[in-house]
Order: structure tokens, then sequence, then C-alpha cells
């Protein structure tokens, strides 16, 4: 589900870079990264965020892809591989966080063996009113289309009030969260 970011989608995993490898393998069912961390093995365990460029951007920086630094930027090299620049100039550990693909193996994907998801379990409204939506959609019935679709982006509203919101903040530091609601004016 790409309409709201979930919690349960989200992962970090960690791995060592090498000196004199610009290559990190990527875990499968990524799709989007949130961020890319590298820090020292050793302390003080400095952090250092990396920005993500293109490739073309990389080379241009670097000069050429043997040019090793701590490493400064990112990309995509394709589906398995980020590509750092500089090209890391001693050993270092990277953290990796990014939103994955539903998978059976996490539970989150529907199989034989797994007959719910996080969304039946935890959003079945949203799921309803998605599948409803599709249905009308197909049927080319317009008025029961727009009906679902309002139900569906009210029940997306909640869902994501409750994830990026509720769960990412806390009212001490943040305030409550607000949501402006639609209801009718009355006149005096």
């Amino acid at each position: 589900m790409t309409d709201v970011d979930l919690d349960v989608f989200r992962q970090n995993d960690f791995t060592s870079l090498t000196a004199g490898n610009p290559f990190v393998s990527t875990p499968a069912g990524i799709l989007i990264i949130r961020y890319v961390v590298t820090y020292p093995e050793v302390s003080p365990q400095t952090r250092t965020y990396l920005q993500q460029k293109d490739i073309s951007f990389m080379d241009e920086y670097s000069g050429t892809r043997i040019t090793q630094n701590a490493p400064k930027y990112y990309a995509n090299w394709d589906e398995t591989k980020l590509y750092l620049s500089p090209t890391p100039d001693s050993a270092l550990n990277l953290e990796l966080a990014y939103v994955r693909r539903p998978t059976s193996s996490a539970g989150t994907a529907l199989t034989s063996t797994n007959t719910t998801t996080y969304l039946s379990n935890n959003a079945p409204n949203a799921l309803t009113y998605a599948c409803l939506v599709e249905a009308f959609a197909f049927l080319q019935n317009d008025k029961m289309y727009q009906l679902y679709e309002q139900k569906y982006q009210q029940s997306l509203t909640g869902l994501g009030i409750e994830q990026q919101g509720r769960r990412r903040r806390d009212e001490y530091m943040n305030g409550v969260v607000r949501e402006l609601l639609n209801a009718p004016r009355t006149r005096v």
C-alpha cells in the first residue's frame, strides 16, 4: 500500500563496507530508500548521512571512480546495488533504512498459510473501500465509485494520522495532531 507510509513496511538493515569497494548490495524488495548512513567500526561512531545523487553527478564530483575518501553520496546502481562516492577509503558500517514490498516471509502478503495481512487486521475499512473503488471503477458505476472513493480517502486520513502522526511524534514535543473537520457551518 503506497497511499500511506505504514510502519510495518519500514525496515533498517546493517552491513559493512570495505575500503576500495564503492558498491553495496541491497536487500530484495526495496520500494523507497529513506536514508543511508555510514559510521566507523570503532569509537567515536560519528554518523554521516549520505545524500542521494545521480551517478553522473557522482562521477563528475569524484573525477574517477577510484578516488577514495569518506563517502558523501549514494545512487541506485541497479535493482540490487547502491553506488557510493567517493569510494570508501576505510572499513565502515552502513545503515540502510527503507520501505519494503509486502512479503509472505514477513507476514505482510497473503499465502495459503498466511490468510491475513497487516491491512486486513489493522485497516479493514481502508482495504474494503479500496476494493470497492476498484470494483465500481471496473463496473463503470460513477455514483458508487465516487461514494467509495470518498470513504476510502476518509479511512486513509485516519490511518495516516495514526501512522505518520501519532506513532512518529509525541504530544509533549510536537503537540496534538490536528485534522480539519468538514463540519457544517451554522448561521447565527
